[in-house]
């Protein structure tokens, strides 16, 4: 492997036999944090705003009850 670092970006090579699964999981981790990297956003607010999709969701999807 060789890393590279440029004035505007790191440039990793990595061999081509690398299995790519585990390599496509390093990707995104790193998209993640390139996406969030700037965020202000607390883990409570995150947290709030999750369970409010969530309750969203569940309340639009709600299976019928059952008619005994």
């Amino acid at each position: 492997m060789i890393v590279e670092r440029t004035p505007d970006e790191i440039i990793i090579k990595i061999p081509s036999n690398v299995d790519i699964e585990g390599l496509q999981d390093i990707l995104d981790y790193l998209e993640y944090k390139e996406a969030t990297s700037k965020s202000t956003a607390r883990q409570k607010d995150v947290d709030q705003f999750v369970r409010r999709i969530k309750k969203g969701w569940s309340e639009k999807y709600k299976r019928p009850k059952r008619m005994q």
